[in-house]
């Protein structure tokens, strides 16, 4: 499978630099992954913190799989043992082909504990401190307060596939994540959605595109701004209803 020749060639160009453990979380660590869709979501500790050598050579490496099929999904944060325990500290991140620094949050960290794929060495719950459910839960409220809501006022925004997929999927994982302190995939998200009071035409537009189970209704101009609509409608209050539930 190319998903399997890309992580052997990427961890076979890794090797020189001695990694510590490599996992992969999100999708494909959780099961719920779909090649050609599903981003590879990857976390590499490194024996040291990274230099300007380090950040060179990783570079080349993501610049050599740059033609290979799926290298485009392929993300990698880089951590070190020394640096891997604070959860506000900012790593370098290979993602979107570039180099650049963010944050392991607390639900990739919570991930990694739950159902974190070890593709070499360590595990996780070997090197990574566990995420207390109030940290998690902080986490989850100030995304959707922080991020989503004000995103939900931007209308050009919703007439993308991804922005309707991702904003009522991470509201019902967010959801239960804060109901019950655990974490679901997106097609449990998914199938989460109905109960929750999301609208039909959406979850089922949804589901056709993403898993291909029910007739995708026609992608017209018309539709794209109807489902904009039902989205931001729906979600806005949502998400407010939620903060203020678990603020």
């Amino acid at each position: 499978m190319p998903t399997d020749a890309l992580l052997d060639r990427f961890l076979t160009g890794l090797g020189p630099l001695d990694p510590v453990a490599v996992w992969a979380h999100g999708s494909l660590g959780a099961g719920d992954y779909q090649e050609g869709r599903s981003d590879l979501d990857l976390i590499a500790v490194l024996p040291r913190p990274a230099t300007a050598r380090t950040v060179w050579r990783l570079g080349l490496l993501h610049a050599r799989l740059r033609d290979k099929p799926l290298a485009g999904l392929l993300h990698c944060t880089y951590l070190s043992p020394d640096t891997l325990a604070d959860p506000a500290r900012r790593h370098l991140t290979w993602a979107h082909e570039q180099l650049f620094k963010r944050p392991v949050t607390p639900v990739t960290r919570r991930e990694l504990h739950s159902f974190g794929r070890v593709l070499h060495g360590e595990s996780p719950e070997q090197l990574l401190p566990p995420v207390p459910e109030r940290e998690l839960a902080a986490f989850v409220v100030r995304d959707q307060r922080e991020f989503w809501r004000p995103h939900v006022r931007r209308a050009e925004l919703w007439r993308q596939d991804v922005w309707v997929d991702l904003g009522l999927l991470t509201f019902a994982r967010a959801t239960v994540t804060l109901r019950e302190d655990r974490l679901i995939t997106k097609r449990e998200a998914l199938e989460e959605l109905p109960g929750l009071g999301a609208p039909g035409e959406v979850v089922e537009d949804i589901d056709a595109r993403r898993y291909g189970k029910r007739a995708r209704p026609a992608a017209t101009g018309e539709w794209t701004a109807r489902r904009a609509g039902l989205t931001r409608s729906y979600l806005g209050p949502a998400i407010d209803t939620l903060v203020a539930s678990y603020s």
